[in-house]
């Protein structure tokens, strides 16, 4: 379903089952998959990437050099930044154009949240089932179930893929409402 609002370039993909909603834009190249909702107003730049059963509320800003992975939700007006070195002209006063960006990548891995009006910044990944929260700038890289918070965005702590912060139990962290069990040092690791 796309909202007759929405523009989507003949040259995006859009998967089979996913929702596009009133005055989207998806840019050349970029491809969204299957079963994803996307809200009212979202930017998906030229050559974006987003998995399958994504999640995009409304007002988010998906710059070129996004990879979002399967299973991500990303809240409201939430902004995915791509320029490292940020100038609307050189050195010399011309205007920038393609040949004068270096894009920075973010990669959003398997099942990570990204709360509301939270700025991600260029070169990051977002390990597996992390969670930012609300209102974040994430500088650097976040691991698998890391939580973090503020401005900076610091770690805080872990989460279960349910959503919950784990707790300290002997050895490894413990989510007491499912039974979820996750180390650190393991990657990918957890067991219920």
């Amino acid at each position: 379903m796309i909202h007759p609002t929405a523009e989507v370039s003949a040259d995006a993909r859009v998967g089979s089952g996913t929702k596009i909603w009133h005055h989207v834009q998806v840019r050349e190249g970029a491809r969204v998959g299957d079963n994803c909702i996307v809200g009212k107003g979202v930017y998906i730049d030229v050559d974006v990437q987003v998995g399958n059963n994504v999640k995009i509320e409304n007002g988010a800003f998906l710059y070129r050099g996004l990879v979002v992975e399967d299973g991500v939700f990303i809240g409201p007006q939430v902004c995915m930044t791509n320029d490292c070195l940020p100038r609307a002209i050189t050195a010399e006063g011309r205007l920038k154009g393609l040949e004068d960006w270096i894009v920075g990548p973010i990669r959003i891995c398997y099942g990570a949240a990204i709360g509301a009006c939270s700025v991600i910044l260029p070169n990051v990944t977002i390990g597996r089932w992390a969670l930012v929260a609300a209102g974040s700038v994430v500088v650097k890289p976040v691991p698998d179930h890391g939580l973090v918070v503020g401005s900076p965005a610091r770690m805080v702590g872990y989460v279960c893929p349910c959503g919950r912060r784990l707790e300290q139990r002997a050895e490894d962290l413990f989510c007491p409402p499912c039974g979820w069990a996750y180390r650190p040092a393991e990657p990918g690791g957890g067991t219920r």
